[in-house]
């Protein structure tokens, strides 16, 4: 097959100007001669503006010391790709499409802060994610016409003193990783890995969640506690049975049919009756100087301006989050009569949702004449969903439909173990000379799930492996990131190929 190539090229317009000073001479009075013109010395250059440090962002004082405000924090990252998509990839209804080039928006978001005292806290987070031609829209398996502006976030918060805060609302203080609670503004690599947030949109809300939450710092120890409800997902087309009808998300989804005979798979799905609450908590001690915990949204890089060095563990609880059926499980859809509660007739097993995460993070300056600076994240992740559980996600998906291995799409979560790390380094500051800074960056991760076994009951490993570089413009603020991805194809688990994946992304953070 051959491999199409795309050439990406990035080219700035570098816009001047010029201003012109203009003067009025007054006329003599009449019969009088004009005295000859002194002349004018040169006008002094100007000089060029330079920008200042982006500092609080947008900000506005509401009391005279500052104590009081409202700030807003605003940032769109957009994509430009070329992809190699898994076999029997769709870009459109019955039109199979082995690779393209697409553009779309990964996100576009908003947060509006207010501090009405040092006690009080409000902030609501809102925006799109993942718009593209043929997905990301108002109806996702579509097109990608008028994506859903939602609320990711809406919390209110009060601090009870110096090493405790309590909070309210659509909150985004996760448990499990560091990672799990990143902000995307600041991340090292082009994106997150996606299996830091190993629920997304399952029973949470965008990897956000409704209920309530503890935080705080003291010393150098950092916590974060929350109680939360799952959504409930996995609803079933038809709770009661229905002759020849669809079976997804009831018990009979949890098995095949042949003959008349419904097994079971034993391959857990997400429960559509959770109805238990999720609790999560991260914890981590700082070694070096502390981070900001205003908010929730942990750093990627600091770009060298702060020595960090923070280990951590989390973890995510749900009871009976899972359910699944053995594959001793069969059910003679013939005793079935018409309009049965499959909820009762069909045995299910449950499954508690136990999900666990270590990690450190190193950021630090190296050479403080050259400013460049090293950044490094490792995480181990432990996920149980219950047997043979395996989840596929892709990151603003380019292909069409609703196959879970189309596109770019790659086993996301599931039952096992995962290994991720990710290391950049900032270049000295006059590499791209003096308006840009570079950052290179490498990534990996690795991971095993107990549902991805070949046809000999071998579990087949997932690695992913990333390396780009990001420009920096104006820090965080304006940077352009390229990126190289090998990712697995595992349409076929005994015959899995790796699929290039080359993306330029753009980013501005006000």
């Amino acid at each position: 097959m051959q491999t199409n190539r795309y050439t990406l090229v990035l080219t700035g317009l570098l816009l001047a100007g010029a201003g012109s000073a203009f003067g009025q001479v007054a006329p003599p009075a009449t019969g009088t001669a004009a005295p000859p013109a002194a002349l004018a010395a040169p006008p002094t250059p100007v000089a060029p503006a330079k920008s200042a440090a982006y500092g609080p962002g947008m900000k506005i004082n509401i009391s005279p010391d500052g104590s009081k405000y409202l700030r807003f924090l605003l940032w769109t990252q957009v994509y430009a790709r070329y992809n190699e998509n898994n076999t029997n990839t769709l870009r459109a209804p019955n039109e199979p499409k082995s690779s393209q080039l697409d553009f779309g928006i990964r996100r576009s978001r908003l947060v509006i802060l207010a501090q009405l005292s040092p006690r009080f806290l409000v902030y609501t987070h809102l925006g799109i994610n993942n718009q593209n031609a043929v997905s990301g829209g108002v109806s996702p398996g579509v097109d990608g016409k008028k994506p859903q502006l939602f609320i990711h976030e809406a919390v209110t918060e009060y601090k009870v003193n110096k090493y405790l805060s309590l909070g309210a609302g659509l909150h985004y203080y996760n448990g499990i990783s560091r990672m799990t609670n990143a902000s995307t503004t600041s991340i090292l690599t082009m994106d997150v890995p996606l299996t830091n947030f190993p629920t997304i949109d399952a029973i949470d809300q965008f990897a956000r969640w409704i209920g309530v939450y503890a935080k705080g710092r003291v010393g150098k120890f950092d916590y974060r506690v929350s109680m939360s409800d799952p959504f409930l997902t996995n609803l079933p087309t038809n709770p009661n049975y229905v002759v020849g009808g669809v079976q997804t998300g009831n018990p009979l989804g949890l098995g095949t049919t042949l003959a008349g005979i419904n097994t079971g798979t034993n391959a857990a799905q997400y429960n559509p009756r959770n109805d238990g609450h999720v609790y999560q908590g991260y914890f981590s001690y700082n070694f070096l100087e502390p981070e900001a915990n205003l908010l929730p949204y942990t750093q990627g890089t600091y770009l060298g301006t702060k020595r960090v060095l923070s280990i951590g563990a989390g973890f995510m609880y749900n009871q009976n989050g899972m359910y699944s059926r053995s594959s001793g499980s069969a059910v003679n859809l013939a005793n079935l009569a018409p309009g049965t509660d499959l909820y009762a007739a069909v045995p299910t097993e449950k499954h508690d949702i136990k999900l666990f995460g270590a990690d450190v993070f190193y950021d630090a300056p190296l050479d403080t004449v050259k400013h460049t600076a090293i950044t490094f994240y490792g995480v181990y992740w432990n996920y149980n969903f219950g047997p043979n559980y395996v989840r596929y996600v892709g990151a603003e998906n380019p292909g069409y439909g609703a196959v879970a291995t189309r596109g770019n799409a790659v086993p996301q979560s599931g039952t096992g173990g995962t290994v991720y790390g990710q290391l950049g380094f900032l270049m000295p500051k006059n590499t791209l000379g003096s308006r840009a800074r570079l950052q290179p960056y490498v990534a990996y991760l690795h991971s095993n799930y107990e549902g991805l076994r070949t046809s000999d009951g071998n579990i087949k490993g997932v690695n992913i492996y990333d390396i780009g570089a990001n420009v920096l413009l104006d820090g965080h603020n304006a940077k352009v990131t390229l990126n190289y991805r090998a990712r697995p194809d595992f349409t076929n688990v005994n015959d899995v190929k790796y699929r290039p994946e080359v993306t330029l992304q753009t980013q501005v953070f006000l």
